[in-house]
């Protein structure tokens, strides 16, 4: 009978670790730690065409500006331009649903523009402002508003009526107000385009680094 080759076994090529030799591999191991970054904070700007960009490059506009300004003050946060040109309060109130996405931290509600422009009865802009900060709550989103002073030119008992809406509202839903978004920018020819109405790139740089500040404390 032939010899039964003996059996071999191959040894292996590493050896089970031991304690020593565990706690030895991981000091070998790199020392930093997989960070995980936090989420930029969303701030959705509900307004007409000053919010659009009127006669604008997009990164000149309003919401490209005052997210670079607000990142600039350590805000880690993303701006969307929710404007359209044209839009009253009542047509803010109509599409603010589904114009205000619901992962937004903070609404900065800026209508009332164009009501403004048209004469519209400031009771009636009070009444659809104060529907469209009722509905941005209900949902759990944040809300700041930016109040609009009219010209005296337009008559002192309207013009008082009209700038006290924005306060009034601020005082009744506990919002940050922001008084006049087109302040030191409104009537200086330096800062508007030629319609004496939107602000140009050099007047959008005026209304952020005023309004910057005010829209970090809202969103704490």
């Amino acid at each position: 009978m032939a010899n039964t080759p003996k059996l071999s076994f191959t040894r292996p090529l590493t050896r089970p670790l031991t304690r020593r030799g565990l706690i030895g591999a991981l000091a070998l191991a790199p020392a930093f730690p997989v960070l995980a970054q936090a989420k930029p904070r969303i701030v959705t700007i509900l307004g007409d065409s000053i919010t659009a960009g009127y006669g604008l490059p997009a990164r000149d506009a309003l919401p490209a500006r005052l997210e670079a300004e607000l990142n600039r003050l350590g805000g880690h946060v993303r701006v969307r331009g929710a404007g359209v040109s044209g839009d009253t309060s009542a047509a803010g109130l109509a599409r603010v649903n589904f114009s205000v996405q619901s992962d937004t931290d903070l609404c900065l509600v800026a209508l009332g523009g164009n009501d403004l422009l048209q004469g519209l009865d400031p009771t009636r802009t009070k009444r659809n402002l104060d529907a469209i900060i009722a509905r941005l709550q209900a949902r759990r989103i944040k809300v700041a508003i930016a109040g609009m002073r009219p010209p005296p030119a337009l008559g002192r008992s309207y013009a008082r009526d009209f700038s006290a809406l924005f306060p009034a509202l601020a005082s009744k839903h506990h919002i940050v107000l922001y008084p006049d978004l087109l302040a030191g920018v409104a009537g200086n020819p330096r800062l508007n385009q030629r319609d004496g109405i939107h602000p140009n790139a050099a007047g959008v740089k005026v209304i952020v680094k005023a309004m910057a500040p005010t829209v970090l404390r809202a969103l704490k």
